[in-house]
């Protein structure tokens, strides 16, 4: 070998050495990925491969119940048969829907949903086609199978009320969540998951929607379901248990169905809500299963407000059922004593308007003290006292009693009300208080405007002697919200004298069994050993023209409806016992009366049914 070719077999052998020291390299450092991926790493790697293989489901918790004081249901949970369609096991999704629209009805909006979602989802994710199948489509559908390519019959859980009609204002219902529901929590974000949209099912919803369980899913690469793994099922929702009878309230509905009416019934001394009825009323059920637009455009537009909970959120003038808190305003401000006489000749003139009693085309009532003017329910008799007190007297006294404030019950929409005052008036309107407005205002009108709830506290405390009890709906505690403050485990005093309410209770007791009471004809039947004490109250919704008033009421039938005289009654009883309060608002009923008839059938079934008395060992059937 000469030189040269030395050389070359040198700088061959040392490029050779590189070459594998670099493929050595290489290796080291390949070897050392594969390490650390397949040894230090290998925990991590596997749960994401695990993750691939494995899907974590939402499973939706049975919501919670809602019941009366006896236990029975008011918001039940039932199976919903309903029926879905997988696309990729079709011949063809509209020939199948064309098939399945033979067996059970399909309407063009269904149809035009399903092809949508058809669309937009993967193949085999199914889709809902109807729900709240009747037993028997669900079962014909079962039969008819082989003939359905692409249908599966699926049984799940719906909402149901079975009284809805009658306590649909205080139980409210459910529907789909919305996008002002979601709040991050992944339950609001299942399909088909309803959540409260009002009522009890609002206030309390998170109690009643419980936990979340989970299913852990076995599936292929493109998503599909191959088997369940494990399944942990979740927390059923707390049940809330009302202060409600269900038969009274049933009973109460019954008698205020063909009315535009409210009526609560309420326990004296804790406050509890037996009954609070707003007629007309809407079915709750329609809205879980899906209303129509026309349904609903027919509810929005009933002249009679079925959506609107009258109890709470209808506003009124008292009329005469006010009078007991100028009386009562008046003795305490030592203005006139029970003994205080004013002789009524059915008119006062106050500069160049003249105020007249409801008796004035019969004289008046001629001389009437302060049991009597309640019983006869004088005007004449208030204006005195009004003018006498002043507006703003008058109005502390209406505050005490639950007037002009929300009450706090355990519903949305409930109104304030209003009692005015001078201060009031002049920062509203900009124009000072007249004399005249504080005479209107001593009959229960001018600006004066209550809700029957609050008509119904203010008897309670007039007939518990004076404790500022507060109503409720539920033996539970209600979620805390922003600027709540606690209710007092006891009502505390009004600081009214006992005196004075034994004046006022004696004279609601002379309005029913007196006999010139204007409610005589409507106290409580013979065969029951119990009375029963109220007012009457007449509100006007308008001025009455002079030809009206010389008329003596004969253009009341020709009056429109909405423009007719309100009618009030509220009452108390057992007399000499008092357990019980209630107070019935008819919208344009024409008088009070027409409120004290219907008040006495209520009162009736109330003493009846008893529901304190019975509350702890549970009704008899």
């Amino acid at each position: 070998m000469d030189r040269g070719e030395g050389n070359r077999h040198k700088t061959f052998t040392r490029r050779a050495a590189l070459l594998a020291g670099g493929k050595l390299s290489l290796a080291a450092v390949l070897m050392g990925r594969m390490y650390y991926l397949q040894v230090l790493e290998s925990d991590q790697y596997q749960m994401l491969a695990e993750e691939n293989r494995i899907s974590m489901r939402l499973l939706a918790p049975p919501r919670g119940l809602v019941m009366d004081r006896f236990g029975r249901e008011l918001a039940s949970n039932r199976q919903n048969y309903r029926v879905v369609l997988i696309a990729e096991q079709t011949n063809g999704v509209a020939e199948t829907l064309d098939r399945l629209a033979r067996v059970i009805p399909i309407t063009p909006h269904q149809r035009r949903r399903v092809l949508r979602e058809v669309m937009r989802k993967r193949p085999f994710v199914p889709v809902k086609v109807a729900e709240n199948l009747t037993w028997e489509q669900f079962a014909r559908i079962n039969v008819l199978l082989p003939d359905l390519p692409g249908v599966q019959p699926d049984v799940g859980e719906g909402r149901h009320y079975p009284v809805g009609l009658e306590t649909a204002h205080i139980v409210g219902y459910v529907s789909s969540v919305s996008e002002a529901d979601l709040t991050g929590d992944p339950l609001l974000e299942l399909p088909g998951f309803r959540i409260g949209k009002n009522g009890i099912e609002k206030i309390f919803d998170e109690t009643l929607r419980g936990k979340a369980g989970n299913s852990r899913v076995e599936v292929n690469a493109y998503g599909r379901e191959i088997r369940e793994l494990a399944r942990q099922d979740g927390q059923p929702g707390d049940d809330v248990v009302l202060t409600i009878d269900a038969d009274l309230q049933e009973k109460i509905s019954r008698r205020l169905a063909d009315e535009s009416a409210a009526a609560v019934v309420m326990d004296i001394h804790q406050g509890e809500i037996l009954a609070m009825v707003s007629a007309p009323s809407y079915d709750p059920n329609a809205f879980n299963l899906g209303m129509s637009t026309k349904a609903w455009h027919a509810l929005v537009q009933h002249p009679r407000k079925p959506l609107i909970n009258k109890a709470i959120a209808g506003q009124y003038p008292p009329g005469s059922t006010f009078k007991m808190i100028v009386a009562l305003a008046a003795m305490e401000a030592g203005v006139a004593g029970p003994g205080h006489q004013v002789f009524c000749n059915g008119v006062i003139k106050l500069s160049n308007t003249k105020f007249h009693c409801w008796r004035h085309r019969y004289g008046g009532h001629g001389w009437v003290d302060m049991k009597q003017s309640i019983a006869q329910s004088c005007d004449i008799y208030f204006y005195d006292l009004a003018r006498r007190l002043g507006v703003d007297r008058i109005g502390d006294m209406a505050r005490r009693f639950g007037l002009g404030e929300a009450l706090g019950v355990e519903l949305l929409g409930e109104q304030d009300g209003l009692v005015p005052s001078k201060d009031w008036k002049l920062a509203v309107t900009g124009v000072p208080w007249q004399l005249g407005e504080t005479l209107i205002t001593g009959i229960g009108q001018a600006y004066l405007l209550i809700t029957p709830l609050q008509l119904a506290v203010m008897t309670a405390r007039l007939a518990n002697g004076g404790l500022a009890v507060t109503p409720r709906l539920s033996r539970h505690q209600v979620p805390a919200r922003p600027g709540d403050a606690m209710t007092p485990a006891s009502p505390e005093a009004i600081g009214v004298s006992a005196t004075h309410l034994r004046v006022i209770t004696d004279a609601m007791e002379e309005v029913v069994n007196g006999e010139r009471g204007t409610a005589r004809k409507y106290k409580l039947g013979e065969g029951l050993p119990f009375k029963m004490a109220g007012k009457t109250g007449t509100a006007q919704v308008r001025r009455i023209s002079k030809a009206e008033r010389k008329a003596g009421g004969k253009l009341a039938k020709e009056t429109p409806w909405r423009e007719r005289d309100h009618a009030l009654f509220t009452a108390f009883a057992p007399v000499g016992a008092p357990r019980y309060a209630t107070a019935v608002v008819v919208e344009h009923g024409g008088s009070g009366t027409y409120a004290a008839k219907l008040t006495k059938d209520i009162m009736t079934d109330v003493l009846l049914l008893d529901p304190l008395a019975h509350s702890a060992l549970g009704r008899e059937t």
